[in-house]
């Protein structure tokens, strides 16, 4: 296909709001195209060129882009400035300025160029891609234009996320979503849509996704926990349980193989931060196997009080360039709990006291690696009385597990539940909320030299984001500068597309869906003005969940449950 037949989809797709028409449009595209050019496809789709994990980034700034155009169009850049400072979109602009109304460049071409540009890099790099670029864009039509600019500078402007492709690629080859369960989970054990697009449109849906296990080197949709109002609620939903401690710590997924090299470490939204953890390079001393998948927390120690610290001192250890000052600094200790994978053998679809029974066998206590204490009962005063102790010691509280539960990616099912606070918890909410930043409004007084007055904040709702508060108070002045700064980097011109918002709210500035936030509430509300249909009461900031992305922020669904959950500990 010729990729100027795919701008005139995404010509329609930016233009389209409904989630149903969206994926009709997806669907019919991916039967006009080959299996090869399913996978560039998905990823140009997404804004990228490869899965999140493989972290290919184009490193294009908004005034780079400005000189790609000017050089492309021979065009004065200060023209080019004052005509985005009017469309406030840059593939507008180059739009406009295109004089090019024949583009036989196929989908594969342009995939191809643009993955050498985001290969070049050194010194030297900059000029690099400001040439091939605008080489490229001289090839392209107006149309085209604009989709090849959006997309280095992550600003496509399609408002939807890889479940509607998951979806589209269902309705391609069944005329429904029936296969849309077996598209997530193979997503969620190999999180490549790309790669997953193309195995559709070469095998269909039931080869693709049959047998799907785990690969060293290729991170996991982590397992993650429900909310449960209590334990008596546990026991009830659960049956026989394990407890085990809840860290504050990094959630980290670790993947080695002594016979292929392989050492990865993952956040839980996908990110790889194998440099932040050299100790790890001694794992193959800590295990028995020749090739592993851990699931674990990282926790950082303040060697100070030789206590455990919080998630942000050990988010410290993420600094790029005093790592081996930070690693003495603030010593790490990976608190392992579950294991997916060990030589050739699939664990996800073992019940966990099996997958136990093998972890023990497999990972060596020490320094490095701890294998996390558990306890089996079926009594819900065993799990209160291991809260109040792992809480006295400093820790989260507990996380309660299925004995004979499955590792499923993602928060499904009663397989594993989490309780932060205690069941009698009055006068605030029983539990966190992981909100998405939406936009920020400039403050007044102190706060004029932050930048920053008050952020509001969105929950998701399938490809949406809905507005559940307004943040403007508990935080400290450094965190105030910390928000400004990184708010500041993800400004966009237009609300994004996927942004539902009362215009009551509008904020001063909108930001691209990106940055996650913990946080914490007094109590949560009806409200007729957040789209959510409900509204924190007293909210303060937590923490920035670094790693978490949006999709694994807290749903409008979870919000309702913990509404419900709330009023019934406040009656």
């Amino acid at each position: 296909m010729n990729f100027k037949t795919l701008a005139e989809y995404l010509e329609e797709l930016s233009q389209t709001s409904s989630r149903l028409e969206i994926t009709k449009i997806l669907a019919s595209l991916y039967k006009a195209i080959t299996p090869l050019e399913a996978r560039y496809t998905t990823y140009l789709l997404t804004g990228s060129l490869a899965p999140t994990y493989e972290g290919v980034i184009f490193n294009i700034a908004q005034n780079t882009m400005m000189a790609i155009i000017a050089r492309a169009y021979d065009h004065d850049i200060e023209a080019v400035k004052q005509l985005y400072k009017k469309k406030g979109d840059l593939g507008t602009v180059a739009a406009e300025l295109s004089k090019n109304k024949y583009d036989d460049l196929t989908i594969t071409a342009v995939y191809e160029a643009l993955r050498d540009v985001s290969s070049l890099s050194g010194e030297g790099s900059i000029e690099g891609k400001v040439v091939s670029l605008a080489t490229l864009l001289t090839k392209l039509d107006a149309v085209s234009t604009k989709y090849v600019v959006r997309i280095p500078i992550g600003n496509l402007r399609l408002g939807f996320s890889d479940k509607t492709i998951l979806d589209a690629l269902s309705v391609m080859e069944r005329g429904d979503k029936s296969g849309k369960k077996n598209l997530e989970f193979a997503y969620q054990v190999l999180p490549d849509v790309g790669l997953l697009a193309e195995k559709v449109k070469k095998h269909g849906i039931e080869k693709a996704t049959n047998q799907v296990m785990p690969v060293v080197g290729v991170p996991v949709m982590p397992m993650l926990a429900q909310r449960l109002k209590s334990p008596a609620e546990m026991i009830k939903k659960m049956g026989e349980v394990a407890i085990e401690p809840k860290f504050d710590g990094l959630r980290v997924l670790i993947h080695y193989s002594k016979s292929k090299g392989v050492l990865k470490a993952f956040t839980r939204n996908l990110h790889d931060i194998s440099p932040m953890f050299p100790e790890l390079s001694e794992i193959g001393k800590h295990i028995t196997a020749d090739e592993i998948i851990l699931d674990s927390e990282a926790v950082g120690v303040d060697t100070e009080s030789l206590k455990m610290a919080d998630f942000q001192t050990t988010m410290q250890r993420r600094r790029k360039n005093d790592i081996s000052e930070m690693q003495n600094k603030i010593p790490v200790t990976f608190q392992v709990f579950d294991m997916l994978f060990c030589d050739n053998k699939n664990f996800m679809d073992v019940p966990y006291l099996a997958r136990r029974k093998e972890l023990t066998n497999v990972v060596k206590n020490g320094s490095l690696l701890k294998v996390d204490d558990y306890t089996v009962t079926t009594d819900p005063e065993v799990i209160r009385t291991k809260h109040a102790a792992y809480r006295e010691d400093g820790l989260e509280g507990v996380i309660v597990k299925s004995v004979s539960g499955t590792y499923v990616p993602g928060r499904t099912g009663w397989r594993w539940v989490k309780m932060k606070e205690a069941e009698e918890a009055i006068g605030k909410l029983s539990d966190t909320v992981d909100g998405v930043v939406m936009g920020f409004s400039v403050g007044r007084g102190k706060r004029v030299e932050f930048g920053v007055g008050q952020f509001l904040v969105g929950v998701v709702d399938g490809d949406q984001i809905k507005t559940v508060t307004k943040v403007g108070t508990g935080l400290s002045d450094d965190q105030f500068r910390e928000l400004s700064k990184r708010l500041s980097a993800l400004k966009v011109d237009e609300m994004p597309k996927n942004y539902e918002v009362h215009k009551n709210l509008t904020p001063d500035y909108w930001v691209k869906p990106s940055l996650v936030v913990e946080l914490a509430a007094d109590d949560l509300t009806v409200s007729p003005n957040h789209t959510a249909g409900f509204a924190l009461r007293f909210p303060r900031l937590v923490k920035f969940r670094d790693d978490k992305n949006v999709e694994q922020a807290t749903t409008v669904k979870e919000v309702k449950k913990l509404f419900g959950l709330q009023k019934k500990l406040t009656v």
